[in-house]
């Protein structure tokens, strides 16, 4: 497990980078354009193996749950899966089914879209407003695997509100720590 921080590298104010993934749960190809009419769209990348995905994984199955027909919400892998199987459709589609996710969790074969978003790790969050412009890119909430800090989610939390709101995000904004996206290797 390589410990790493997002990059934070995707500007605030940034157009959302286009993709057409499937969804590994219900095979239809999904778009940010999908979700336009929404107050915004969180764009998460998760993996099923990662240790901080699994520790924060319930919370983000209740925050779809929250948000719901407020945002627009997907999850993303781009892990590499001939070195990590379980990050492949069926281990994703498991890992969505076991916890209920109410997004489409979404396949990223060829890492093009991690590479489009600058991601750098699971998790990583880009929350965008309703125009599709980048609003917060950053930390779900301060807990991590071992430190005691109950997971609550309140840092993206206060970010989606804010957007549903209307309201301006600070772009004092904490990285996210996780585990490195696994890429493939470039021949």
């Amino acid at each position: 497990m390589a410990l790493t921080e997002s990059t934070m590298m995707l500007e605030l104010g940034s157009a959302a980078p286009d993709f057409s993934l499937p969804d590994v749960v219900s095979e239809e190809t999904v778009r940010p354009e999908s979700f336009r009419g929404q107050a915004g769209l969180l764009v998460m990348f998760l993996c099923a193996h990662c240790p901080y995905v699994k520790h924060v994984e319930k919370g983000l199955a209740v925050l779809g749950e929250n948000y719901a027909g407020r945002i627009g919400m997907v999850a993303i892998s781009s892990n590499d899966v001939d070195m990590y199987p379980d990050d492949g459709p069926e281990g994703l589609k498991r890992q969505a089914e076991r916890l209920g996710f109410r997004f489409p969790y979404l396949y990223d074969e060829t890492q093009a879209v991690a590479r489009a978003y600058k991601a750098a790790c699971t998790p990583d969050f880009f929350l965008f407003d309703g125009e599709l412009k980048l609003a917060y890119r950053g930390q779900f909430d301060r807990s991590r695997p071992g430190n005691g800090v109950a997971v609550s989610g309140e840092d993206l939390r206060a970010a989606m509100d804010a957007v549903i709101a209307g309201r301006a995000i600070s772009a004092d904004q904490r990285p996210s720590i996780g585990c490195n996206i696994k890429w493939k290797k470039r021949t």
